[in-house]
């Protein structure tokens, strides 16, 4: 299989709380909410990276998509790793994370590996980590 991810779909409980967090909290680009003429449609879509979005897409109507019963979230699931340029970098996305309304839930640190991380949850629990990693400083200036 050649990987071709080109979409992380997040399954939130309140679309238009999810949308503030990541649209005015965090600062993600966003045409705000889209297909609400549709049953099950309603989505927003935010630009992360060259070919790369993240979804927002109400749980109940993810379950009704993928034809699978509605259960009980975790926070240990994944994580959604955002990397840094720098230690003050991790900082600055930690506090504007935190300002947003995340859940700081490991501050951030020197890691065992020698690099710099922290993780926060968003509104709904999904769990993020800031890192800087010194090995992939260069591929992010």
């Amino acid at each position: 299989m050649k990987p071709r991810i080109t979409v992380l779909t997040l399954g939130v409980e309140d679309l238009e709380r999810s949308l503030a967090f990541y649209r005015d909290g965090l600062g993600l680009p966003t045409e705000g909410i889209v297909g609400t003429e549709f049953e099950h449609g309603a989505v927003a879509f935010f630009d992360l990276q060259a070919g790369l979005k993240l979804a927002i897409w109400r749980r109940r109507d993810l379950a009704h998509e993928a034809k699978v019963p509605v259960a009980p979230s975790s926070s240990t699931e994944m994580t959604i790793g955002h990397n840094v340029a720098s230690k003050e970098e991790v900082d600055r996305v930690m506090e504007l994370a935190r300002q947003a309304g995340a859940v700081v839930t490991d501050s951030a640190h020197e890691t065992f590996w020698g690099g710099y991380a922290g993780h926060f949850m968003d509104p709904d629990g999904h769990l993020w980590e800031v890192v800087w990693n010194p090995a992939w400083a260069d591929d992010l200036h």
